[in-house]
């Protein structure tokens, strides 16, 4: 399973990790959804448990100008190499899109062969989800807790590596 942000915030860029604003919800979900305490880890072990469980971080775009860090001033953007996906992940098949604007590219995934969920977003710009609300339908999108495949399908450029 791969989930696909936007591109990261001014604050994951400068700590050199994805969701690092302290607001953002993404690591408290997955960590309610993997049963795991992922905010109170280190970075790299959280890399770790959330690879072990088959996932794998990225964003819809590789390049963007931007001021600030909400989705709606991104200008420029390019997008990332979606089809080599294909051969760098073989066993990827189902792609989740973390917001709206990353989930503008489900139709071009779903094209590409994989199944495609666009879940709301975990960025406190998205105030008017509450944490358990966004919680449930996280869960029942990602489907932590059944047959999701554990699989590496990490893509090369993931993880600010």
């Amino acid at each position: 399973m791969l989930i696909l942000g936007s591109f990261p915030s001014t604050a994951s860029l400068a700590a050199q990790q994805y969701y690092a604003h302290r607001q953002n919800q993404f690591w408290k979900i997955l960590s309610a959804l993997l049963e795991q305490p992922l905010p109170g880890l280190d970075y790299p072990v959280r890399q770790q448990a959330v690879r072990a469980a088959g996932i794998a971080i990225w964003d819809v775009y590789g390049e963007c100008e931007r001021s600030g860090s909400l989705d709606s001033a991104i200008r420029n953007a390019i997008p990332n190499d979606f089809a080599a996906l294909q051969k760098s992940a073989p066993v990827l098949r189902r792609v989740c899109f973390n917001g709206q604007r990353a989930g503008r590219f489900a139709p071009q995934l779903a094209a590409l062969g994989f199944e495609t969920l666009i879940l709301p977003s975990t960025s406190p710009a998205n105030a008017s989800w509450s944490f358990a609300r966004k919680l449930t339908v996280w869960r029942e999108g990602l489907d932590i807790s059944g047959e999701v495949a554990r699989f590496a399908c990490r893509p090369a450029s993931a993880d600010f590596e």
